[in-house]
């Protein structure tokens, strides 16, 4: 996924009642910039910290950035401190699953001849990432964009999610109904090596979320390359259910 105009580099300021980012762009100006990401962006934004803004489409558009990237310092799966490139922007993360599932980067959900998204499903009116079907066969795949990863493990959530909670219980009913249904688990950033539950931040998301491995929900992850051009699918990650020890 290429960024359709070029990003415009700055420093993290501070953020705002969770939508506003504050920072200052490379020529000194000061701006405000939305974000969509909704989490605690857990690690990605320290003081100062470089990062890169889209402009706004819209002209007419009250905000007229979004963030995309954060630079973080981080460790890696042999402990050595590494810089590394954080895509923050929840809404690309459909469409870079998307894109590795039509590139048959995901195995377990190539082959299908159909793909569509934001499908109604479930009995908590929710709407599905995306739907795969062939004739009858159908799979029901949600999304999560993963942006913490602590020495090559990755983990969701990086804030207590009730919404969470409940795309995995709908999944489950899914699997129950005949269908297959799956979660994909969404690494935009290049040093996850891992991915599983931060039960250290919702407990009970762990809890549901081995609840619906064991019910049948396919547990999957994907890795990317990011930087300040594109975003891209690049590879499985492995799932680990194991509970996350502090």
């Amino acid at each position: 996924m290429d960024f359709p105009t070029p990003l415009v580099r700055g420093r993290f300021l501070r953020r705002e009642k969770r939508f506003f980012i504050h920072a200052r762009l490379d020529n000194g100006t000061d701006v405000v910039a939305h974000t969509n990401n909704t989490g605690s962006m857990r690690g990605c934004l320290a003081a100062g910290a470089r990062l890169w803004l889209s402009p706004a489409a819209n002209p007419a558009r009250k905000l007229k950035w979004s963030l995309e990237i954060v630079e973080v310092m981080a460790r890696d799966i042999q402990g050595r401190d590494i810089q590394v490139l954080v895509g923050v922007n929840t809404i690309l993360a459909n469409r870079l699953v998307a894109e590795a599932i039509t590139a048959g980067l995901i195995p377990s959900l190539a082959g299908f001849d159909i793909l569509r998204t934001e499908i109604r499903y479930g009995s908590r009116g929710s709407r599905v990432d995306i739907l795969l079907t062939t004739g009858q066969d159908r799979v029901w795949v949600e999304v999560k964009n993963v942006s913490l990863v602590e020495n090559g493990h990755a983990r969701f959530p990086d804030s207590p999610t009730e919404r969470g909670r409940k795309h995995l219980l709908e999944l489950q009913e899914m699997v129950t109904a005949g269908d297959r249904a799956a979660l994909v688990f969404c690494c935009q950033r290049p040093d996850a090596v891992t991915v599983g539950a931060a039960d250290d931040i919702d407990p009970e998301y762990g809890r549901l979320l081995r609840q619906a491995a064991a019910a049948g929900v396919e547990i999957l992850g994907l890795g990317t390359r990011v930087d300040s051009h594109a975003i891209a699918p690049e590879r499985v990650v492995e799932v680990d259910l194991a509970p996350f020890q502090t």
